[in-house]
């Protein structure tokens, strides 16, 4: 009788690459999506006043339960076109700037600002290099930490590295349940730890960045539940869980003083992934 190969057993998918596939999602719900089903009475603002108006940054008042305002989310765009015209999502350093353009006028007027973001990262062309990318990440890194507004955030898919946090120093950092929020992406992790890209998975269990992984190092305030099979399997279902948890948040923010925020605020960050060995 001829002996029969054994086929090799397929490892099983990590966890965290498993979400990372869902958060990928071509179908999953965009920022703008959320915005636009949420907020009311939108009024986009263009331009940075410096150089010019990027389309991957998406700023504007609008309505918030009859509240007037700021949103600020990246574009990300559903057909090759848009793709393309919004870098697959990765705002320049004009993005930036518009975006703290906004804010900065949302803080003159006391309008509340909302954040949402699903970016691998910000734009790495020569181009937004040469025009100070990663000083628009610093400059919004420390002007939103001292707004003296309440400041919201909802990563919604992916929330890579700074250019994701430009847009996340805010009292209260939400995340959709299969979201993952990092430093790297995981193919970037496995090219610089293991000079192989093919290592994502084993990356992205290394990395610790799916919600449960960032709440325990308190980088977020909250995980925000999704539809069995993600966001984009019930959309309806998912815009109601956001919109829930903004209003929970919002009402609990309004509560508090500038002073009472702001120390918030600082407190927060300052004691993001601390820990201290006990006897």
């Amino acid at each position: 009788m001829a002996e029969i190969e054994a086929k090799p057993v397929a490892a099983p998918v990590p966890e965290a690459w498993r979400k990372t596939e869902v958060a990928r999602d071509p179908q999953r719900l965009h920022p703008m999506n959320f915005i636009d089903a949420i907020f009311t009475d939108q009024s986009e603002i263009h331009g940075d006043r410096s150089f010019g108006d990027d389309a991957a940054m998406f700023t504007g008042m609008a309505r918030f339960n009859g509240d007037e305002v700021l949103v600020v989310c990246n574009r990300k765009g559903r057909n090759v076109k848009e793709r393309m015209q919004y870098r697959f999502g990765s705002p320049e350093p004009e993005g930036y700037r518009k975006a703290l353009r906004a804010m900065k006028i949302a803080e003159k007027f006391g309008k509340p600002v909302f954040s949402f973001l699903d970016l691998a990262g910000a734009y790495p062309g020569l181009g937004a290099e040469e025009r100070g990318q990663g000083e628009a990440i610093a400059r919004n890194l420390i002007e939103m930490s001292r707004l003296r507004v309440p400041t919201i955030t909802v990563i919604t898919g992916e929330g890579g590295s700074g250019g994701a946090l430009a847009l996340a120093v805010a009292d209260r950092v939400l995340m959709l349940e299969n979201a993952i929020y990092s430093v790297i992406s995981p193919e970037g992790c496995a090219s610089i730890m293991w000079k192989d890209a093919s290592k994502r998975q084993q990356a992205a269990e290394a990395l610790k960045y799916t919600a449960p992984d960032v709440s325990r190092l308190g980088c977020v305030d909250g995980v925000i539940a999704e539809p069995a099979g993600g966001a984009q399997a019930n959309q309806d279902e998912a815009i109601a869980l956001v919109r829930e948890a903004l209003e929970k948040n919002y009402a609990e923010l309004r509560s508090q003083s500038v002073d009472e925020l702001l120390a918030a605020r600082y407190n927060k960050f300052r004691n993001i992934a601390a820990f201290y060995a006990t006897a």
